[in-house]
């Protein structure tokens, strides 16, 4: 027989690997440990199940085929033991032995091993708050989790839901606990929505969704404690809110599990157990993949935590090739995520403004505006891109995206650019497809990078819409030109007393006559295309300092005045 490979953890990155392993060497015997009572199974899913796109949760159990991935499954298809309700307890690493306990039964296995795997994965993080344990407060990791929530929100007892954090996995929770006519209230610690994946000006249009359906958010405040008598009944926020409620859904995050690690000692760092480039531990006959270890930032170089499904089974995938003996090699990841809220599709890659200018980078950011095809081509859709680039360097630095338009061609050219170094230039260089029921002939991507040299370059001075309203809240004497048609401010406009309208086709006719030369002049429309023309037709007629609005009123996420 072959090398004895024993692999702990059984949902991607386990599975991921042995599978893999046995296909390059089929005399392998390998055996994966899995404590809970499924295996294989998609987790991500979890969230479409509660919301009623995934009917049934076998189906995230089931192969394409609709074959379910069990233990018979995994020993008829791959000749791959599975068991599950198994828990390794401990690593013998100078015996190669993992000591385990079927959970069920209490029976004590030892398995030898040529070649160990470890893929525990990661738990929710349930902080030790006054009232944590009382019943109806739940998280979302396993198919138990999602079982028992779809039948908690079968309830109709149940009619107000605190959510405590707003991250991505929250974000999809909120929309299946709003077609199931909960009354929801959002508390996030941090000042905005995703605070960890989008910027600020980029997030707004997200606050702007959830509010617009009716649901509360509480931003900047973290909760304190959760009462109840033996189920909860309110949440207390640290600003002394009390919140009634029948239910909780707790998504501040996952930590890794590291313990088995660490007691076999294993070199763990603060974000995972430490990994070679070849997904080896400290211990060259260990290998580490998925949510429990900590990845390398290609960017940064820095290690960074990224517990993501497609992150894991690539991880399992260079661990089975290094079982075989074919060297692989994973470098490390930029951070890539899309996920949907309602008509909004989100996206980033790489790294945020405000985590970019933390690690010292010369930052340089864009905000564009825009439709995801052709202006006439019906269905067309609105975008919003950032991107972030070092000034010095002309390096992409990372990207997010926002709207109802089509976000995941644009973030995954993106992110194959940052995986290659690539420059503002080489993005810009980039040939998309296109045709107009797909894209415009020039991509809003290729515009945001094109905008994003401008700036580099010093061509053109330009505000995001949040410095633009710091100068007015500042009381500076500042214009604000709006060049859109009539017909288009009469629909919409900013209420203030310093906008000045002028259609960008009599600019040169009355700029002379009806704009001040001593004072800055900001110019924009609704996505500031021609705010830019504008700014350089100011500029070639002598006014000292002008500039554009980036993303025009698109982008603007304050006060606004609608038209009949």
């Amino acid at each position: 027989m072959g090398q004895k490979i024993v692999v702990i953890g059984g949902v991607a990155c386990g599975p991921k690997a042995a599978a893999r392993l046995k296909r390059l060497d089929p005399s392998a015997e390998v055996i994966i440990l899995e404590q809970g009572p499924f295996v294989s199974y998609g987790a991500c899913g979890l969230p479409f199940f509660l919301g009623g796109v995934v009917k049934e949760l076998q189906e995230l159990i089931n192969t394409p085929a609709g074959v379910p991935r069990d233990p018979h499954f995994f020993k008829a298809v791959k000749d791959i033991e599975v068991l599950t309700r198994t828990k390794a307890e401990a690593i013998d690493r100078d015996k190669k032995i993992v000591v385990a306990r079927q959970l069920e039964t209490g029976e004590i296995l030892k398995l030898p091993y040529d070649s160990l795997v470890l893929a525990t994965g990661s738990s929710p993080i349930r902080p030790p708050l006054e009232g944590i344990d009382l019943a109806g407060i739940y998280t979302l990791k396993t198919l138990e989790d999602g079982r028992a929530l779809k039948e908690a929100l079968a309830n109709p007892d149940i009619r107000d839901v605190v959510v405590v954090g707003l991250g991505l996995i929250a974000l999809e929770c909120i929309e299946a606990l709003f077609k199931a006519h909960k009354r929801i209230t959002v508390v996030e610690k941090l000042h905005w929505p995703l605070p960890t994946i989008l910027d600020e000006d980029v997030a707004f249009p997200l606050k702007e969704a959830l509010e617009d359906r009716g649901i509360e958010i509480i931003l900047g405040e973290g909760v304190k404690a959760f009462e109840g008598r033996d189920r909860v009944e309110k949440v207390i926020t640290e600003g002394g809110r009390e919140i009634p409620c029948q239910m909780v859904l707790l998504s501040i995050g996952v930590r890794p599990n590291v313990d088995l690690a660490r007691e076999a000692g294993l070199e763990v760092g603060p974000l995972g157990i430490k990994v070679d480039r070849h997904l080896r531990t400290s211990d060259p006959h260990i290998y580490a993949g998925g949510d429990c270890v900590e990845s390398r930032c290609l960017i940064s170089g820095k290690p960074v935590y990224l517990p993501m499904g497609s992150v894991a089974n690539k991880h399992g995938r260079v661990i089975g090739d290094n079982l075989a003996g074919m060297e692989s090699v994973f470098e490390g990841v930029v951070a890539t995520a899309v996920c949907r809220l309602f008509d909004l599709n989100i996206a980033r890659t790489g790294l945020t403004e405000k985590r970019a200018r933390e690690m010292g980078y010369d930052v340089v950011s864009t905000i564009v505006a825009g439709a995801d095809r052709a202006h006439y081509i019906p269905g067309q859709n609105p975008l919003l891109i950032k991107l972030i680039a070092d000034a010095a360097s002309g390096r992409v630095l990372g990207a997010q995206m926002i709207g109802p338009g089509d976000v995941l061609p644009r973030v995954n050219t993106v992110a194959a650019v940052l995986r290659s170094y690539g420059t503002i230039e080489d993005l810009a260089a980039v040939e998309m497809a296109y045709a107009p029921p797909f894209a415009p002939a020039i991509d809003l991507l290729t515009t945001a990078a094109w905008a994003t040299q401008n700036k580099i370059y010093r061509l053109v001075k330009s505000y995001k819409p949040y410095e633009v309203k710091a100068k007015i809240d500042r009381g500076e004497e500042v214009i604000l030109l709006d060049v859109r048609t009539p017909k288009e401010v009469e629909a919409v406009k900013i209420p203030y007393p310093n906008v000045v309208y002028i259609p960008l086709g009599k600019l040169r006719a009355l700029a002379l006559e009806k704009l001040p030369r001593q004072k800055e002049i900001i110019s924009f429309c609704k996505i500031s295309l021609r705010g830019f023309e504008a700014a350089r037709i100011l500029a070639s007629l002598g006014f000292p300092k002008v500039a554009y609005m980036e993303g025009g009123l698109a982008a603007w996420p304050f006060e606004k005045e609608f038209g009949l």
